[in-house]
């Protein structure tokens, strides 16, 4: 395959009114300003929204190669096992810092080279540069050398071009245009940061995490209240998303509004999907319930443990008296002590700091293993294998 480079012209293309992606586009805008409303409690759904930053963070790193199972990976997260930090390891954990910043600074500040520079910084941080590993010689810095894409007929921009075709593309995302083109933007942004590829290496991560900043950016973030969790539109099949982005490479507006098409009929996929765990019902007859069967079937959790954590998942907050019916022996202060027992754990926490009222947690302990399995089984994992 001989590659070449072949520029077009960076704009926001106006889709037909009766095309699918306008349909797409006025749906998503619909859901982005939706209020959720949802009967989860905000500190469960937070957790949810941390297991779905380390599946989103992983699903990423496997796009480019990375073999480490969620199996291998949710081991990492409870807090009584043994640690082994490899560098496929490493790797997950820098996407994950990196969404924390993009979090952390993307509403008061713009998205930008410094913004990019630091996300891809942290993305490659610690890791040995190839052909050894996914590191990069220059971390944060555009590359100064000719590059070319495994597998693909595109040729990315000779180096010394790079500084204006990157200044083009903030330009570009920050120009004020109407609200709802906000995420076919984030779109035609993606394929425009993997045309330039502007780093020695870490190209993929950094783009799927200045997406992730554009889509925060643009009101789908857990304050908004739901979970955005876009890699899973790109790692659900690895050839399609390359397939589709040599579609777009094509520079036509034919290859591109398919390449924004796809893009945006996967997030409302992942939108409508995530945004089911808002409902507790949902949660608790679907995720929670099964996963403490789980974990009591393999004996992670003992009979008594899944008896306080069913109950706690039944009533969402629990207090001292509402287990009398499991303990109709114990008094008030040995109840008390099964308690203490589950938060020592850490499988209840206080649903505020000196509260005796407890929630459910399975972020750091066993209960994560059940959950993260039954996420998988009812089609809530962005990879395929747990």
């Amino acid at each position: 395959m001989t590659a070449k480079f072949n520029p077009y012209e960076l704009t926001l293309l106006q889709p037909d009114f009766d095309s699918p992606l306008t349909d797409l586009i006025i749906e998503l805008e619909h859901l982005r300003k939706k209020e959720l409303g949802g009967s989860t409690h905000p500190e469960v759904f937070f957790q949810l929204k941390t297991v779905f930053h380390w599946l989103e963070s992983m699903g990423s790193a496997r796009i480019e190669g990375n073999n480490t199972t969620i199996a291998e990976y949710v081991e990492t997260k409870i807090e009584d096992e043994p640690k082994s930090q490899n560098a496929k390891l490493l790797e997950i954990d820098n996407i994950d810092e990196a969404m924390a910043f993009v979090e952390d600074t993307v509403v008061d500040y713009p998205i930008d080279k410094m913004m990019i520079s630091e996300l891809h910084k942290i993305a490659v941080n610690n890791l040995p540069p190839p052909p050894n590993g996914e590191g990069d010689i220059t971390p944060g810095k555009y590359r100064s050398h000719n590059i070319k894409i495994n597998n693909s007929a595109h040729l990315p921009p000779d180096s010394f071009l790079i500084e204006d075709y990157m200044d083009e593309l903030f330009r570009f995302i920050n120009t004020e245009h109407s609200t709802k083109y906000d995420l076919l933007k984030a779109a035609i942004a993606h394929h425009r940061f993997v045309w330039i590829h502007p780093f020695g290496n870490g190209n993929g991560r950094a783009v799927r995490l200045f997406t992730y900043a554009m889509l925060v950016k643009s009101g789908l973030n857990l304050n908004a209240g739901r979970i955005v969790n876009p890699t899973a539109v790109f790692c659900s099949n690895r050839n399609t998303y390359y397939d589709m982005l040599s579609k777009a490479d094509t520079g036509t507006r034919e290859g591109i509004l398919e390449w924004c098409e796809y893009v945006l009929r996967g997030l409302k996929e992942e939108i409508e999907k995530i945004d089911k765990l808002s409902d507790y019902h949902f949660l608790k007859s679907n995720i929670l319930i099964p996963a403490i069967n789980y974990s009591l079937e393999r004996k992670f959790i003992t009979d008594i443990e899944a008896k306080i954590l069913r109950k706690t998942v039944e009533e969402q907050i629990i207090k001292n008296e509402d287990l009398k019916e499991i303990f109709s022996s114990k008094n008030t202060s040995q109840i008390s002590r099964e308690i203490k027992k589950l938060v020592d754990k850490k499988m209840l926490v206080p649903e505020e700091l000196g509260a005796r009222r407890y929630i459910l947690n399975f972020q750091n302990n066993h209960l994560l293993r059940g959950v993260i399995k039954i996420l998988g089984e009812e089609g809530f994992l962005p990879v395929n294998d747990n």
